[in-house]
């Protein structure tokens, strides 16, 4: 059998049954997470980045096209919603306390969210990019399902949208705790809180390793980010379209 018909095969498998995509994504995850336990939970070792990579490997080397893998794995792309929702359980312990901090909060949550489009755009500018490029990378920051909406409102490309998205969640998991232990940041919640707005959910994900507190506060920071987003970006990218191009 040649590569080609192999491949054809290999498609015709994954299109016929959810079952080998399903299969192969939660076994990647179960490898990643091996691996960053045998690494002693090294940043740098993150479960997501790695699964990422392994996944893109085995796609290739079965030469099983993106659409037909996506198709099969579709369940776990609809746990996301379920699996954000349920971020509210840990935030509703921390409820009293959200309450005592909501000012420090909300400037937090604007300085932040300004950061993380502004130098976007900057570097989009700075590398002389096209303006489809430009409202792609803007919402890098928010969580991915509501990014790519965000994106396909402002004019740019939602897959190009989730891969930016997804790289920024996984640089932030990674180097977040490295940044804020040298800008000498130490309470769980104001680390957790800049996870969440600066890195979404693959921020979340890594607070939660850090503690419950760390991990509610990244989860409200998160919403509050995609929220403002949601809000702000189709007003401002529009505005700023004429400059940009």
């Amino acid at each position: 059998m040649s590569i080609g018909e192999l491949s054809v095969s290999v498609n015709a498998i994954v299109a016929a049954s959810p079952l080998p995509a399903l299969t192969a994504t939660v076994g990647v995850y179960i490898v990643a997470c091996r691996l960053h336990t045998l690494a002693r939970k090294n940043p740098l070792a993150n479960p997501v980045a790695i699964s990422v990579l392994l996944m893109i490997a085995i796609l290739y080397l079965t030469g099983t096209s993106y659409s037909a893998y996506f198709a099969g794995a579709k369940l776990i792309h609809f746990l996301l919603g379920p699996s954000v929702i349920a971020l509210a359980i840990p935030l509703h312990h921390q409820m009293p306390r959200l309450r005592r901090a909501l000012v420090p909060l909300l400037g937090g949550l604007i300085a932040g969210s300004a950061t993380a489009v502004a130098s976007a755009i900057a570097i989009c500018v700075w590398l002389h990019c096209p303006f489809v490029t430009v409202a792609s990378v803007a919402p890098k920051s928010v969580t991915t399902a509501v990014a790519m909406l965000i994106s396909a409102k402002i004019g740019g490309l939602p897959s190009l949208t989730a891969a930016i998205v997804i790289l920024t969640g996984i640089t932030g998991a990674t180097l977040s705790n490295v940044v804020l232990d040298t800008v000498g940041l130490r309470r769980d919640d104001v680390r957790g809180f800049a996870m969440g707005v600066a890195s979404h959910g693959i921020g979340t994900a890594r607070a939660f390793q850090i503690s419950e507190e760390a991990g509610a506060y990244s989860g409200l920071g998160m919403a509050m980010n995609g929220t403002m987003s949601a809000f702000v970006l189709p007003v401002l990218l529009p505005i700023l379209s004429g400059w940009l191009i």
